[in-house]
């Protein structure tokens, strides 16, 4: 602890390498730091440039193609059915309640 100003500036004077020792270090540390920051990266980067076997396409199946359209007609075919059935009912049950009464 200095007492007065001329020991101030020699006890501050005497304290500046263990200030800038410390703050060395600090500086280092973050050196040390970016370096291995950039080793992972460099890292990261030459996992990314590895290539591997491209994958196989799903190419269109002809075979599935035609039964996928068969189906779709097949479906087309069932709905007009229905229809036809539809309509063949209600003519059948419009003929079986008509009456002719003459008085």
């Amino acid at each position: 602890m200095a007492i007065g100003p001329i020991g101030n500036a020699i006890y501050v004077n005497q304290q500046t390498a263990t200030v800038s020792s410390v703050q060395g270090n600090q500086n280092n540390r973050f050196d040390l730091q970016n370096i291995a920051a950039q080793a992972a990266a460099n890292e990261k980067d030459e996992k990314v440039l590895e290539v591997r076997p491209t994958e196989e396409n799903h190419e269109v199946d002809p075979d599935r193609e035609h039964e996928k359209n068969e189906a779709d007609q097949e479906t087309a075919r069932s709905k007009k059915r229905e229809k036809k059935e539809e309509e063949e009912e209600q003519k059948s049950s419009s003929s079986l309640y008509k009456l002719d009464i003459k008085v």
